[in-house]
Protein backbone atom coordinates (compact mmCIF):
# COMPACT_ATOMS: atom_id res chain seq x y z
CA UNK A 1 0.00 0.00 0.00
CA UNK A 2 1.19 3.90 -0.35
CA UNK A 3 1.43 5.92 2.52
CA UNK A 4 -1.01 8.65 2.85
CA UNK A 5 1.25 10.92 5.02
CA UNK A 6 -0.43 14.51 5.81
CA UNK A 7 1.96 17.30 7.79
CA UNK A 8 -0.06 18.45 10.62
CA UNK A 9 2.32 20.89 12.22
CA UNK A 10 6.43 21.07 12.40
CA UNK A 11 7.83 17.48 12.98
CA UNK A 12 4.02 15.99 13.10
CA UNK A 13 2.60 13.59 10.62
CA UNK A 14 -0.77 11.83 10.56
CA UNK A 15 -0.28 8.59 8.45
CA UNK A 16 -3.38 7.25 7.35
CA UNK A 17 -2.84 3.36 6.36
CA UNK A 18 -5.62 0.66 5.36
CA UNK A 19 -8.65 2.35 7.67
CA UNK A 20 -6.34 2.94 10.58
CA UNK A 21 -3.75 5.75 11.40
CA UNK A 22 -0.37 6.02 12.90
CA UNK A 23 1.46 9.28 14.20
CA UNK A 24 5.25 10.30 13.16
CA UNK A 25 6.91 13.20 15.45
CA UNK A 26 10.82 13.91 14.45
CA UNK A 27 13.10 16.06 16.53
CA UNK A 28 16.46 16.79 14.50
CA UNK A 29 17.24 13.21 12.98
CA UNK A 30 15.04 11.10 15.25
CA UNK A 31 11.99 9.88 15.50
CA UNK A 32 8.96 8.79 17.71
CA UNK A 33 6.50 6.62 16.55
CA UNK A 34 2.99 6.30 17.51
CA UNK A 35 1.13 3.05 16.25
CA UNK A 36 2.28 0.93 13.92
CA UNK A 37 -1.20 0.20 11.82
CA UNK A 38 -2.35 -3.80 10.29
CA UNK A 39 0.54 -6.76 9.65
CA UNK A 40 -0.29 -5.30 5.86
CA UNK A 41 0.81 -2.04 6.55
CA UNK A 42 4.26 -2.79 7.56
CA UNK A 43 5.56 -1.59 3.53
CA UNK A 44 3.61 1.51 4.27
CA UNK A 45 4.76 1.95 7.53
CA UNK A 46 8.28 1.79 6.58
CA UNK A 47 7.06 4.39 3.40
CA UNK A 48 5.77 6.94 5.25
CA UNK A 49 9.17 7.12 7.17
CA UNK A 50 11.16 7.49 4.22
CA UNK A 51 8.72 9.48 3.02
CA UNK A 52 9.75 12.17 6.23
CA UNK A 53 12.98 11.37 5.51
CA UNK A 54 13.90 9.62 7.71
CA UNK A 55 14.51 5.56 8.56
CA UNK A 56 13.93 2.51 11.21
CA UNK A 57 17.29 3.23 12.37
CA UNK A 58 16.08 6.75 13.86
CA UNK A 59 13.26 5.76 15.51
CA UNK A 60 13.51 5.83 19.54
CA UNK A 61 11.20 4.28 20.36
CA UNK A 62 7.54 2.98 19.61
CA UNK A 63 4.75 3.95 21.54
CA UNK A 64 1.66 2.43 21.09
CA UNK A 65 -1.67 4.04 21.83
CA UNK A 66 -3.45 0.01 22.83
CA UNK A 67 -2.56 -3.07 21.65
CA UNK A 68 -4.78 -4.34 19.39
CA UNK A 69 -4.35 -5.62 16.23
CA UNK A 70 -4.68 -2.84 13.90
CA UNK A 71 -2.15 -0.50 16.22
CA UNK A 72 0.21 -3.05 17.20
CA UNK A 73 1.13 -4.56 13.42
CA UNK A 74 4.75 -4.03 13.03
CA UNK A 75 5.71 -3.46 16.58
CA UNK A 76 7.58 -6.37 17.01
CA UNK A 77 8.95 -6.28 14.00
CA UNK A 78 10.50 -3.23 14.91
CA UNK A 79 11.36 -3.93 18.13
CA UNK A 80 13.40 -7.44 16.94
CA UNK A 81 14.67 -6.10 13.63
CA UNK A 82 15.66 -2.94 14.76
CA UNK A 83 16.42 -3.10 18.50
CA UNK A 84 13.54 -0.21 19.22
CA UNK A 85 12.09 -0.47 22.41
CA UNK A 86 8.12 -0.65 22.25
CA UNK A 87 6.43 1.53 25.37
CA UNK A 88 2.65 1.32 26.89
CA UNK A 89 1.21 1.88 30.10
CA UNK A 90 2.03 -0.61 32.56
CA UNK A 91 -1.94 -2.12 32.12
CA UNK A 92 -1.12 -2.83 28.70
CA UNK A 93 1.89 -4.67 28.67
CA UNK A 94 0.19 -7.65 29.05
CA UNK A 95 -2.03 -7.49 26.60
CA UNK A 96 0.61 -6.59 24.14
CA UNK A 97 2.21 -9.93 25.07
CA UNK A 98 -0.83 -11.65 24.62
CA UNK A 99 -1.06 -12.80 27.92
CA UNK A 100 -4.63 -12.18 27.14
CA UNK A 101 -6.86 -10.58 24.80
CA UNK A 102 -9.02 -7.63 24.71
CA UNK A 103 -10.06 -7.19 21.05
CA UNK A 104 -13.65 -7.83 19.47
CA UNK A 105 -14.29 -11.46 18.33
CA UNK A 106 -15.07 -12.71 15.05
CA UNK A 107 -18.22 -14.40 16.75
CA UNK A 108 -19.43 -10.81 18.06
CA UNK A 109 -18.58 -9.28 14.09
CA UNK A 110 -20.49 -11.65 12.70
CA UNK A 111 -23.23 -11.37 14.92
CA UNK A 112 -23.49 -7.44 13.74
CA UNK A 113 -22.99 -8.33 10.44
CA UNK A 114 -26.53 -6.98 9.62
CA UNK A 115 -24.97 -3.20 10.37
CA UNK A 116 -24.38 -1.22 7.33
CA UNK A 117 -20.65 -1.34 6.96
CA UNK A 118 -19.66 -4.12 8.94
CA UNK A 119 -19.20 -7.11 6.69
CA UNK A 120 -17.18 -4.85 3.98
CA UNK A 121 -14.88 -3.43 6.92
CA UNK A 122 -14.42 -7.35 8.01
CA UNK A 123 -13.60 -8.31 5.09
CA UNK A 124 -10.81 -5.71 4.66
CA UNK A 125 -9.45 -6.01 7.95
CA UNK A 126 -9.07 -10.11 7.79
CA UNK A 127 -6.96 -8.84 4.26
CA UNK A 128 -5.14 -6.46 6.15
CA UNK A 129 -4.04 -9.23 8.84
CA UNK A 130 -6.85 -8.19 11.70
CA UNK A 131 -6.85 -11.91 12.65
CA UNK A 132 -3.21 -12.34 13.13
CA UNK A 133 -1.48 -12.12 16.44
CA UNK A 134 1.96 -10.55 16.55
CA UNK A 135 2.31 -10.43 20.11
CA UNK A 136 5.45 -8.25 21.52
CA UNK A 137 8.10 -10.32 22.89
CA UNK A 138 9.71 -7.93 25.07
CA UNK A 139 7.15 -4.59 25.48
CA UNK A 140 8.02 -1.92 28.25
CA UNK A 141 6.06 0.08 30.44
CA UNK A 142 6.34 3.84 30.57
CA UNK A 143 8.94 5.66 33.05
CA UNK A 144 7.66 5.56 36.50
CA UNK A 145 7.67 9.66 36.33
CA UNK A 146 5.06 11.71 34.92
CA UNK A 147 5.29 14.09 32.70
CA UNK A 148 6.46 14.27 29.42
CA UNK A 149 8.86 11.63 27.92
CA UNK A 150 12.30 12.25 26.96
CA UNK A 151 11.32 11.36 23.35
CA UNK A 152 10.83 13.80 20.03
CA UNK A 153 7.98 15.43 20.07
CA UNK A 154 7.82 15.19 24.40
CA UNK A 155 4.90 13.47 23.72
CA UNK A 156 2.95 12.75 27.42
CA UNK A 157 0.54 10.18 28.07
CA UNK A 158 -2.41 10.42 29.63
CA UNK A 159 -4.35 6.79 30.07
CA UNK A 160 -7.93 6.41 28.73
CA UNK A 161 -8.82 2.93 29.64
CA UNK A 162 -12.22 1.47 28.31
CA UNK A 163 -11.01 0.86 25.06
CA UNK A 164 -8.43 -1.66 26.72
CA UNK A 165 -7.37 -1.39 30.42
CA UNK A 166 -4.41 0.21 29.15
CA UNK A 167 -5.27 2.72 26.57
CA UNK A 168 -3.54 5.56 26.29
CA UNK A 169 -3.83 8.72 24.29
CA UNK A 170 -0.39 11.39 24.09
CA UNK A 171 -0.80 14.74 24.42
CA UNK A 172 1.48 17.34 22.91
CA UNK A 173 0.94 20.31 24.82
CA UNK A 174 3.58 22.87 23.09
CA UNK A 175 2.00 21.73 19.69
CA UNK A 176 -1.45 22.00 20.70
CA UNK A 177 -2.49 18.16 19.57
CA UNK A 178 -3.55 15.08 21.17
CA UNK A 179 -2.78 12.01 19.62
CA UNK A 180 -6.26 10.16 20.63
CA UNK A 181 -5.69 6.48 19.32
CA UNK A 182 -9.00 5.01 19.77
CA UNK A 183 -10.07 6.98 22.75
CA UNK A 184 -11.78 9.56 20.20
CA UNK A 185 -11.72 8.69 16.70
CA UNK A 186 -13.38 11.11 13.77
CA UNK A 187 -14.54 8.27 11.22
CA UNK A 188 -14.42 4.89 11.20
CA UNK A 189 -15.65 2.03 8.23
CA UNK A 190 -18.25 0.75 10.40
CA UNK A 191 -19.73 3.97 11.59
CA UNK A 192 -22.53 6.33 9.35
CA UNK A 193 -21.28 9.55 11.09
CA UNK A 194 -18.37 11.60 10.45
CA UNK A 195 -16.63 13.86 12.74
CA UNK A 196 -15.73 13.21 16.82
CA UNK A 197 -17.09 10.01 18.09
CA UNK A 198 -16.61 7.03 20.21
CA UNK A 199 -16.19 3.90 18.00
CA UNK A 200 -19.06 1.55 18.12
CA UNK A 201 -19.37 -0.50 21.00
CA UNK A 202 -18.78 -3.97 20.23
CA UNK A 203 -15.25 -2.33 19.72
CA UNK A 204 -14.55 -1.46 23.05
CA UNK A 205 -13.96 -3.92 26.06
CA UNK A 206 -16.05 -1.54 28.81
CA UNK A 207 -17.69 0.81 27.02
CA UNK A 208 -18.90 3.02 30.37
CA UNK A 209 -15.16 3.31 31.21
CA UNK A 210 -14.13 4.37 27.65
CA UNK A 211 -17.38 7.24 27.82
CA UNK A 212 -15.63 8.18 30.98
CA UNK A 213 -12.54 8.59 29.52
CA UNK A 214 -14.05 11.33 27.48
CA UNK A 215 -13.89 13.74 30.51
CA UNK A 216 -10.19 13.08 30.52
CA UNK A 217 -10.01 14.27 27.10
CA UNK A 218 -12.05 17.34 28.13
CA UNK A 219 -9.69 18.36 30.32
CA UNK A 220 -6.97 18.31 27.68
CA UNK A 221 -5.36 21.67 26.27
CA UNK A 222 -5.33 20.80 22.58
CA UNK A 223 -6.74 22.05 19.32
CA UNK A 224 -5.56 19.65 16.55
CA UNK A 225 -7.29 16.10 17.10
CA UNK A 226 -4.98 12.88 15.24
CA UNK A 227 -7.32 9.86 15.96
CA UNK A 228 -6.72 6.64 15.04
CA UNK A 229 -9.81 6.36 12.47
CA UNK A 230 -10.81 9.30 10.13
CA UNK A 231 -8.94 12.24 9.27
CA UNK A 232 -7.42 14.97 11.37
CA UNK A 233 -9.84 16.98 13.20
CA UNK A 234 -9.09 20.83 13.90
CA UNK A 235 -10.69 22.58 16.27
CA UNK A 236 -11.13 22.39 20.31
CA UNK A 237 -10.54 18.81 21.50
CA UNK A 238 -13.06 19.94 24.56
CA UNK A 239 -15.87 20.56 22.59
CA UNK A 240 -14.56 17.04 19.68
CA UNK A 241 -15.04 15.11 23.63
CA UNK A 242 -18.00 16.92 24.33
CA UNK A 243 -19.81 16.29 20.94
CA UNK A 244 -18.46 12.48 21.24
CA UNK A 245 -20.41 12.10 24.72
CA UNK A 246 -23.47 13.62 23.08
CA UNK A 247 -23.61 11.50 20.21
CA UNK A 248 -22.97 8.06 22.38
CA UNK A 249 -26.10 8.90 24.33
Amino acid sequence: MRADVRQVADGTYLVHGNNTNWVILTEGDAVTLIDTGYPADRPGLLASLAAVGRSPEAVTAVLITHAHNDHLGSAEHLRAGYGIPVLLHPAEVPHARRDFLQQVSVGTVLRNAWRPGVLPWMAHALRAGGTEQHPVTAPEPFPAATGALDLPGRPVPVHTPGHTDGHTVFHLPEAGILVSGDALVSGHATSRIGGPQLLPGMFHHERARALASLDVIESLAADTLLPGHGPVHQGSVREAAQRARERAV
